[in-house]
């Protein structure tokens, strides 16, 4: 009944909730709750604009049975990812606690050469990034003891900020830990692994063209930095774990792993086990600081469940060690999973009362081709970067509105996976008044419009992705099934019959 009583809306009828969420999102980061706003006011938000799609889909005679239904799908939809996020945050918590993040950080750290420091810098930027997962994390620690570091040396303060962002951002993309990786490939429908494999294609040759630049530019540097900020972070981490080449057997068997194409679950379970046994093996004096228990049987078991569960931090004098040697287990993840719940039920609800399919009529109709689509979409997230304020709404909103139309034209949803992470995840930290660029400028101290031009990866990563969707480079396509040919191709072809 409701299918024959439902009108299809008009186009404002479908802005209405589009512009209620971009307004108060606007609102919300740029004039109230700034960085805190991820702590549950944008939930609340994408729940309210939720209620506003409900409304207009009464409205046109869209029952509420079926857009509670289109809800649960939603919901359904995200369920793989949601389990993937709490794994991530376990494997976190064991890979800190065994010693293999900080072993990533110390090694990465030696290849700082004062010759080459802003392609070194961007190197370890992305390590530490890769590592950890966080390019927020990354800029609030390493970023800021480079940033002295290239200050020491005469660089000016953009491009040493251009130069970690870039690093800090490259590894965001490509870590299967970052939220972003993973909310990406939620959104599109696409499979985490095939996602990020699918990233390289364009990420490689980002960060590709961004090293050559800071080598060619770092080499016109003459003087020499003063080393100690890296030395003591080096010595502090070495003094609080037993860093050895061992610890790399994980990593690599994870990524082993991920080559021989097995699922991300049991990929993201066995990493995070034998991060839990090598901790066992190799930091029981950390094991004992984290469960403060005097019994080695029973702090073993409850310093790796906590690194699992809750958050953990190792103690330091060093600042920086302290603040970067920390992680919140699967309990730092509620907060990313609070927010795809979220805006699952909204995309649910826009979804199901079609008025996400209205407002993306209007934008294919002028992208007849791949390229165009693809287009259209970096045009679209890099456009809810600068009106939301919000990295998680660029991938969102466009991964919820562009979905079905990349599954109707053959393509697989690895293509829309990957245009929203390098579209949305990347020029956030452009934009001054969007979550990211004003924590990046204010943790750093550098203006967002001082570092911007030389942010290579993050200008380079959107263009790239557009240029391969025009010239048809990776570009993935459903091969099982026939492409469906644009609504107006069928159009002609029943205007032609008719006349037949």
């Amino acid at each position: 009944m409701a299918k024959a009583t439902a009108r299809k809306p008009t186009l404002p009828e479908a802005l209405v909730p589009v512009a209620f969420l971009i307004i108060l999102l606007f609102i919300n980061v740029y004039h109230v709750f700034g960085d805190a706003a991820l702590d549950g006011s944008n939930q609340l938000i994408l729940l309210f604009s939720a209620a506003v799609a409900g409304i207009v889909g009464l409205r046109i005679g869209v029952s509420w049975d079926r857009m509670h239904e289109g809800i649960l799908n939603s919901i359904t939809a995200a369920m793989s990812s949601i389990l993937i996020l709490l794994l991530i945050g376990s494997l976190a918590g064991t890979w800190l606690l065994s010693g293999i993040v900080p072993a990533m950080i110390y090694y990465g750290l030696e290849i700082l050469n004062p010759t080459i420091f802003l392609f070194a810098a961007c190197i370890v930027s992305a390590i530490v990034s890769v590592a950890t997962g966080s390019s927020w994390s990354t800029v609030a620690t390493i970023g800021i003891a480079l940033l002295g570091i290239g200050k020491a040396m005469g660089i000016s303060e953009g491009l040493i900020g251009g130069a970690i962002i870039s690093g800090a951002y490259f590894g965001d993309k490509m870590s299967p830990l970052s939220d972003t990786t993973n909310l990406a490939p939620a959104m599109a429908g696409a499979e985490l692994f095939t996602h990020i494999r699918h990233m390289a294609w364009t990420s490689g040759p980002a960060i590709g063209i961004t090293l050559i630049i800071f080598l060619a530019i770092g080499f016109s540097f003459e003087a020499s930095p003063d080393v100690a900020n890296v030395a003591e972070v080096q010595a502090a981490i070495r003094q609080s774990f037993n860093i050895n080449g061992w610890l790399f057997l994980v990593p690599v068997l994870v990524i082993a792993l991920i080559v021989k194409k097995m699922p991300a679950l049991p990929a993201l379970l066995i990493g995070t086990l034998l991060g839990g046994l090598f901790a066992v093996i190799f930091q029981q004096q950390v094991i004992m600081d984290i469960a403060e228990i005097a019994d080695p049987l029973k702090a073993n078991y409850v310093a790796v469940m906590k690194a699992m569960y809750t958050s953990i931090s190792i103690r330091s004098d060093n600042e920086i060690v302290q603040e970067l040697l920390s992680t919140g287990g699967m309990e730092g993840m509620l907060n990313t999973i609070w927010l795809i719940i979220c805006a699952m039920i909204f995309g649910g609800v826009m979804e199901s009362a079609g008025l996400l399919q209205r407002i993306t009529e209007e934008i294919i109709r002028w992208a007849h081709s791949s390229g165009s689509l693809i287009a259209s979409t970096a045009g679209t997230c890099i456009f809810f970067n600068l009106t939301a304020s919000d990295q998680y709404l660029s991938i969102v909103v466009p991964g919820r509105m562009y979905a079905d139309t990349y599954r109707k034209r053959g393509l697989m949803p690895e293509n829309l996976s990957r245009t929203l992470e390098d579209s949305g995840t990347v020029t956030s930290v452009l934009v001054p008044w969007n979550t990211c660029g004003a924590t990046q400028s204010a943790v750093l101290g550098v203006a967002t419009i001082a570092y911007l031009p030389y942010c290579f990866f993050n200008i380079i990563s959107p263009v790239i992705t557009v240029l391969y969707g025009y010239l048809d480079i990776k570009i993935t396509r459903e091969t099982k099934q026939k492409a469906v040919i644009d609504e107006s191709v069928i159009g002609v072809s029943k205007r032609d019959n008719k006349s037949v």
